[in-house]
C-alpha cells in the first residue's frame, strides 16, 4: 500500500529489542519455536516445490529456513535489519539460496513477481493497531493468488472482556524467570501496555472482510494465543 504522511510507522513500533543485535543473537533460544508442524500443515494444503511463500515478521528465519526445501521462492519480510542479518547469516551457513530478503512490514512490503501461493506470520501482527491490522490483511490478500493460503499465529485473546483480569493474571503467573530462557512478567506486561493484541471476535471478521475463508482455528487453553489457516476466496 502507498506510504502517506499519516501511514503507520511499522519500524517505530517494532519493539526496540528486535532492533538490538545482542537481543537478536539470543532470540532463537528464547523463542524456542518448532516450525515442523506449520510446514507440514502447509504442505498438506498444497505447498510444493513450485510455490512462492512470504513470511511476514520472519525474524531470524526459523520458519523460512524450515520451509525453504519445499518451496521455489521464499520472501522473508521483517522491519528489523538485525533480524534479517541473522537470517542471512544462517541461510549462508546452511547453503540455502531460495530466500529473498525484504526490509519492510505488513503495510510497506511491495510484492513483485507472480502472486504468492502462501503467506505465513507468527507473533508479528499484534504490532499493528486494529485499523492497520485490517489494512494489512487486505494487503496480504491482494498479493495472494485466488485460493492462496494464510497461516497466522499471534497473541489473540479468546476470552470475554469480563474475564480479562483473571485470564491475564494467570498468563503472567506462568512467565519465565529469566529473559535468557523466555518472556518474563515484565516483558509480557510491556506487551499488554504497548502492543496491540486483540480479541478473536474482532480479528476474525477482519479476516473475512479482507476476503479470506477461515479453514481452521485453534485457541490456546490459556485464552492468549490463536492460530488460523485461511484461504483467499474473494477479490481484494
Amino acid at each position: 500500500m502507498p506510504a502517506d504522511a499519516w501511514t503507520f510507522d511499522e519500524l517505530a513500533h517494532a519493539g526496540d529489542e528486535h532492533l538490538d543485535p545482542a537481543y537478536v543473537a539470543a532470540y532463537d533460544r528464547k523463542a524456542a519455536v518448532d516450525p515442523a508442524g506449520d510446514v507440514a500443515l502447509l504442505r498438506s494444503q498444497g505447498l510444493s516445490a513450485t510455490s512462492t511463500l512470504i513470511d511476514f515478521g520472519a525474524g531470524t528465519g526459523t520458519f523460512a529456513l524450515a520451509a525453504a526445501p519445499f518451496c521455489k521462492r521464499i520472501v522473508a519480510v521483517d522491519v528489523s535489519p538485525a533480524m534479517l542479518a541473522a537470517l542471512r547469516a544462517k541461510a549462508a551457513r546452511l547453503g540455502v539460496t531460495n530466500i529473498e530478503y525484504a526490509h519492510a512490514g505488513f503495510l510497506s512490503y511491495q510484492h513483485t513477481g507472480d502472486p504468492a501461493d502462501a503467506v505465513y506470520s507468527r507473533n508479528a501482527l499484534h504490532h499493528l493497531p486494529d485499523f492497520w491490522k485490517a489494512l494489512a490483511l487486505q494487503h496480504i490478500a491482494s498479493i495472494l493468488r485466488l485460493g492462496g493460503l494464510l497461516q497466522l499465529h499471534d497473541l489473540v485473546f479468546s476470552f470475554e472482556p469480563n474475564q480479562g483480569q483473571t485470564t491475564i493474571e494467570s498468563w503472567l503467573a506462568g512467565a519465565a524467570s529469566s529473559r535468557e530462557v523466555g518472556w518474563t512478567r515484565d516483558e509480557l506486561e510491556t506487551h499488554l501496555r504497548q502492543e496491540y493484541s486483540t480479541f478473536t471476535w474482532l480479528l476474525e471478521p477482519m479476516l473475512l472482510h479482507a476476503g479470506f475463508q477461515i479453514r481452521q482455528t485453534e485457541y490456546s487453553p490459556s485464552g492468549i494465543y490463536a492460530a488460523y489457516l485461511c484461504a483467499r476466496d474473494a477479490a481484494s
